[in-house]
């Protein structure tokens, strides 16, 4: 790895030599470690993703940022209070972050619309990166982030915990391998958890948050808390439900449930060939704007179709001599039980199998391929966004998943390279 080589190089330039066994040091020397700084520390880095980088012996977790002070310094004491840390650098701005080249690989845990521009330029700067999801705030930008990544052959996880799940995980690997005949009808089902909101005023902004360097590259707007996230706390953001900034649940937890069900078509690494769907949207004076339900129908060139709707977080498979179901409780069941005896027989396609943060550091070791890369992440996004863009122009619409265009309207083609809300506001 050139940056784990480069960093021992730099240990050893100041004189002579500096050698030191192994049995010593232990299997991860610091020089073996792969170095992680994690930009964005709300509550999924503080609740989930630190807890899992700090917990493993290959990570050394050097670096956080954020724009709110107050969540900078609670994710440094938890770095710093971790066995074995040796201090914890903090950031305001990613750039500089990204500029420090004892840095290995970062972790992107940001309000959406920073996703690819952030990845971005980790990128460019020689990181290897993992993304939460979802992704891409449009389809464009996710086709060049993922030739981004290729071009300069970096590392690179969209990051969800999804396609660890040893339910899920069986469910694929069943249907994958013919247990329920031909595939001909999948329902993905997610949670309704969006709400409207009446209006808000503008309020101060709070004295630990950079509101300018927050909001980037979305629309200059006045701070009001339910715009951003509450000060001093890890509630769930009103960010996730402003269009500037996320597409709501069609996107956020579409990400999780499509992804596995593209996965065990065979498709997640190119798209459906129509899409058509119906959403509700709040009335237009609430102050939150994203999609409060949907039903979207999807259909693929291999003739199977995609149900994809709010409701019990779930995967359920129909095929020609069975279905298999699962779901978030961790139940899993299935027409007969043949479908989910144990595999068998040496043509048993198996799918990599691995906790999301360790899948990531591995493929940073070994220089190898996540379970979703860049290109699996950005077409997983742009099922959701495909959805969300027959929802705005109200018809069928036909997709060229190779062409990465609609064929039958040039108003949904205008959505391919902007997010929803720089349409509806044009």
């Amino acid at each position: 790895m050139r940056n784990l080589l480069n960093r021992r190089a730099l240990l050893a330039s100041g004189g002579a030599p500096l050698i030191v066994s192994a049995r010593t040091l232990g299997a991860y020397a610091p020089s073996n470690r792969v170095a992680v700084g994690v930009i964005g520390v709300g509550r999924q880095t503080v609740f989930v993703n630190l807890k899992q980088f700090l917990a493993m012996p290959e990570v050394q977790v050097v670096a956080v940022c954020d724009v709110d002070s107050w969540r900078l310094e609670n994710a440094r004491r938890q770095v710093e209070a971790a066995p074995g840390a040796k201090g914890c650098k903090t950031y305001r701005n990613y750039k500089e972050l990204l500029a420090d080249r004892t840095i290995d690989a970062v972790m992107i845990a940001t309000p959406d619309h920073w996703h690819v521009p952030m990845s971005m330029d980790a990128v460019r700067a020689g990181k290897d990166v993992s993304c939460e999801k979802p992704l891409t705030r449009s389809i464009g930008e996710g086709r060049a982030l993922a030739d981004l990544v290729k071009r300069n052959k970096r590392v690179f996880r969209t990051d969800s915990e999804y396609r660890s799940k040893a339910w899920y995980h069986q469910a694929r690997e069943a249907v994958l391998n013919g247990r329920i005949g031909n595939l001909v009808t999948i329902h993905t089902g997610v949670p309704k958890g969006d709400v409207a909101c009446p209006p808000q005023p503008e309020m101060p902004v709070p004295p630990e948050l950079d509101y300018e360097l927050w909001q980037g590259n979305a629309p200059r707007a006045p701070y009001t808390e339910k715009r951003v996230h509450k000060p001093k706390a890890y509630e769930r953001p009103g960010w996730m439900r402003r269009l500037e900034y996320c597409d709501g649940m069609v996107d956020n937890w579409g990400t999780h449930h499509n992804d596995r069900a593209q996965s065990a078509n065979g498709t997640d690494r190119t798209g459906p060939v129509e899409v058509e769907g119906k959403g509700t949207y709040p009335e237009p004076e609430s102050f939150w704007q994203v999609l409060l339900d949907f039903e979207i129908h999807y259909r693929y060139a291999n003739g199977v179709r995609l149900i994809y709707k709010i409701d019990q977080p779930s995967l359920r498979f129909e095929g020609t001599e069975g279905w298999i179901y699962a779901d978030d409780t961790g139940k899993i069941e299935a027409s007969k039980p043949s479908i989910l005896a144990p595999p068998s027989g040496s043509n048993w396609i198996r799918l990599p199998m691995k906790v999301d943060k360790q899948d990531f550091i591995d493929a940073v070791r070994s220089r190898g391929e996540t379970m979703a890369d860049a290109e699996v992440g950005h077409r997983t996004t742009s099922l959701c966004h495909l959805g969300h863009i027959a929802i705005q122009v109200g018809k069928r619409l036909e997709w060229d998943p190779a062409r990465e265009r609609f064929t039958n309207s040039e108003a949904a083609n205008s959505f391919i390279n902007k997010p929803i809300h720089a349409i509806k506001q044009s």
